[in-house]
């Protein structure tokens, strides 16, 4: 398996520096990696059923000149393994790249799914119908479940239903090469064309990693109005965040993410916190050393820890680069 160097860029702002909670949240909600706060009436039921109630919790979460590259991989529902009922169809056609597709055509307006393997659930609206979404299995190899519940009323879902698939990832970093639902692109995305752009000028990897995130934090401003006032389950549109350079901490992550994806480049989206916030970053896997953690720019012998919210915002100050080289400071809890 081809070996590659990972540098971790962070992406996301927080209330140290600008007085608000990061990305509008202070924990973990729909869309970003939680259970349901109540499980009732959970039975051993088949899956398909409908028996099982559950509280769902709707919280926000909150890189020597080279060809141009437009890798955009195409997440596909084949048909060739696929579970179902009446109103739910997942598609597992293609795990072993990471990622698992599901559609909803019944006629309950307000749908969640969760997709768990071992102690760890993540959840997520869906939104689509008559169409399928896609979701990422980040979690290494080994058995999933996922789940679709719909919506009974205020909190209360009735699970529709559950089926455990097993994974085997290609190789580790199929996960995060191909757009899901949190890192949304294609390859018509004016964010995938920047990329390509940053791209030429780049010598090797490296320095698209360098050129993607100097762009972000020399481009995008922190929107300490949209922080205030984003609403459960927002997700980013990466080409109306470039368009109007400024987002939240979830902007910033899912652009980078989508730009260094389309090169090729395997690129996690993580949510977590830094102190009390919950914030978002980005960590990044390069050819020839591995996921590094801790660091904020290359000086020609060194890297520090990189985070594209706080640099910005924080000027690049002595201060914010301290911090943001603290990896103590950021504690992961679920990537993307």
């Amino acid at each position: 398996m081809k070996k590659r160097k990972r540098i971790l860029l962070l992406c996301a702002a927080a209330a140290l520096v600008l007085g608000t909670a990061a990305c509008g949240a202070a924990d973990p909600g729909a869309g970003q990696g939680t259970e349901p706060v109540e499980s009732q009436a959970e039975s051993d039921s088949p899956a398909g059923t409908k028996e099982v109630l559950a509280e769902i919790d709707d919280n926000m979460v909150s890189l020597n000149s080279g060809p141009q590259k437009n890798l955009v991989r195409i997440p596909t529902a084949s048909g060739d393994v696929t579970y179902g009922n009446d109103t739910v169809s997942v598609d597992a056609s293609n795990v072993k790249n990471g990622y698992v597709m599901v559609k909803y055509t019944g006629n309950v307006n307000k749908i969640k799914v969760q997709i768990s393997k071992g102690d760890l659930t993540y959840t997520y609206d869906l939104n689509a119908r008559d169409a399928y979404e896609v979701f990422p299995m980040s979690e290494g190899d080994g058995t999933y479940t996922v789940k679709v519940f719909e919506n009974v009323t205020g909190k209360q879902y009735s699970q529709a239903f559950s089926q455990d698939v097993p994974v085997t990832l290609a190789d580790e970093f199929e996960p995060f090469l191909y757009p899901n639902q949190y890192v949304n692109f294609s390859k018509e995305s004016a964010a995938v064309q920047k990329a390509v752009q940053l791209a030429t000028t780049a010598e090797d990897e490296l320095g698209i990693v360098d050129a993607v995130y100097n762009y972000v934090i020399d481009n995008l401003t922190y929107d300490k109005e949209k922080a205030a006032s984003v609403q459960s389950g927002y997700l980013p549109d990466v080409d109306k965040v470039l368009a109007a350079k400024k987002g939240i901490c979830f902007d910033y992550a899912a652009l980078m993410v989508s730009m260094l994806r389309s090169q090729d480049i395997p690129s996690k989206l993580v949510v977590g916190y830094t102190g009390d916030a919950y914030h978002a970053w980005v960590n990044v896997y390069i050819n020839g050393v591995g996921w590094i953690d801790n660091y904020i720019y290359f000086d020609g012998t060194n890297w520090s820890l990189a985070d594209p919210t706080f640099a910005s915002a924080g000027g690049q100050s002595d201060s914010i680069k301290k911090y943001i080289g603290d990896g103590a400071n950021y504690q992961q809890k679920y990537c993307y």
